[in-house]
């Protein structure tokens, strides 16, 4: 113990302290602030982790992977339709070449990179067999029988085959000719904008709409709340259908009407936070001291109540972006040629047996979104839970 000081003595840490020594209310640790707690919690979930590192992969992918690639999203090329990421390819007369299910015979160069469709020269639909011309070298195909094949001089199947990677089309090609990864990337950005809008929608109206009402109480409180179970009793369905009507169909039509009807669930949950606190012994003594109403709301109660706020922010952009993409599945989102991931979900389904990727690739993509912002909202709820502060 350093004598006269009252401080513990970092040199013998453990050492007895007298009965007047006011090293009783040294607290040997290092101060943080509530953010830097926070993280250090959030942190150590690996899923937290997990899904913070989705949305950044995501984010890079949606709005700086179109800087890196030569296609758009609505550029087709009928020569190479429904070809896949990785596909079989068939080696003859020193030249490799890949049968797509719709029956063309596309030539390959370097190991994977797509050379072009192949001239057809005549088609015997008995024989099920189609003869090509490859500039002086005729190829026959047998699609008699699966896997299809190229016979070789003598009429035989068999001839060496390897499985190469789509180096023109990394995640292949869909029904149109069209880059899956370029289409990927816009409608993975459509679903952030989206995520984006509900997010300031529920920050903006909900936390003020839910605040007025929780802390005016009685019949304000009363009229607000009806507001917001009429708002909650239409269908969402109904009310985009309603909003199309007066816009045209796109992406207004879907920010528009998350924008204007998602924040009711936040309100509620603003509202119980603020009913809890604005009875505590800090709101009273604001109020004693003069300080006004917006004083109260915006310096005391929001930010008390701003963890369930975030928790509750991360738990509802999932839902915004799956309600996109179903409205853009059943076909009342963003008009073609726009890309989203519910539009390619729905137009996938037709090649859903012999180019299954064009399905799972977006649907792939909604889950590492979904999946992400809820991994994120569960390591929130529980950084910012007290009771499992150490």
């Amino acid at each position: 113990m350093t004598e006269g000081r009252g401080v513990p003595d970092m040199d013998d840490p453990w050492g007895r302290l007298p009965a007047y020594s006011e090293a009783r209310e040294f607290i040997g640790g290092t101060s943080r602030t509530f953010a830097l707690d926070v993280w250090s919690r959030f942190r150590r979930k690996f899923t937290s982790v997990l899904g913070l590192g989705l949305m950044l992969i995501v984010s890079l992918f949606a709005f700086f992977g179109p800087f890196f690639t030569r296609f758009s999203y609505d550029g087709q090329n009928l020569e190479y339709v429904n070809i896949p990421p990785f596909f079989r390819a068939i080696e003859r007369n020193g030249a490799l070449y890949h049968i797509t299910p719709g029956l063309k015979l596309i030539k390959l160069r370097d190991g994977g990179w797509l050379d072009g469709a192949v001239n057809r020269v005549s088609t015997d639909e008995s024989a099920k067999k189609i003869s090509f011309d490859d500039y002086g070298k005729k190829l026959v195909m047998d699609y008699s029988s699966r896997p299809y094949a190229l016979l070789d001089g003598e009429g035989r199947r068999s001839g060496p085959t390897q499985f190469v990677w789509n180096r023109t089309y990394l995640l292949g090609s869909d029904s149109l000719g069209r880059d899956m990864m370029a289409r990927l990337m816009y409608g993975a950005r459509v679903s952030l904008l989206v995520a984006l809008t509900a997010t300031l929608a529920n920050l903006i109206i909900g936390v003020f709409f839910g605040s007025v009402s929780a802390y005016c109480g009685g019949s304000i409180d009363a009229v607000m709340m009806r507001i917001v179970d009429i708002i909650n009793t239409l269908p969402l369905t109904l009310y985009v259908i309603l909003i199309m009507v007066f816009l045209d169909a796109g992406m207004t039509s879907i920010i528009v009407a998350l924008g204007t009807v998602y924040w009711v669930n936040m309100a509620r949950v603003v509202r119980g936070e603020i009913l809890s606190l604005k009875q505590r012994d800090f709101v009273l003594a604001s109020r004693t001291i003069g300080s006004s109403s917006a004083v109260i709301l915006a310096r005391h109660l929001i930010p008390n109540a701003m963890g369930s706020i975030l928790v509750t922010l991360t738990m509802l952009i999932p839902q915004a972006i799956f309600m996109e993409a179903f409205l853009s599945f059943i076909g009342l989102g963003i008009p073609a040629p726009l890309a989203s991931l519910g539009t390619m979900c729905s137009d996938a389904l037709g090649m859903l047996r012999s180019s299954p990727y064009q399905l799972f690739e977006p649907a792939f993509l909604i889950c590492a979104l979904t999946f992400g912002f809820n991994f994120i909202g569960d390591g929130l709820r529980d950084a910012m839970d007290p009771k499992l502060r150490r």
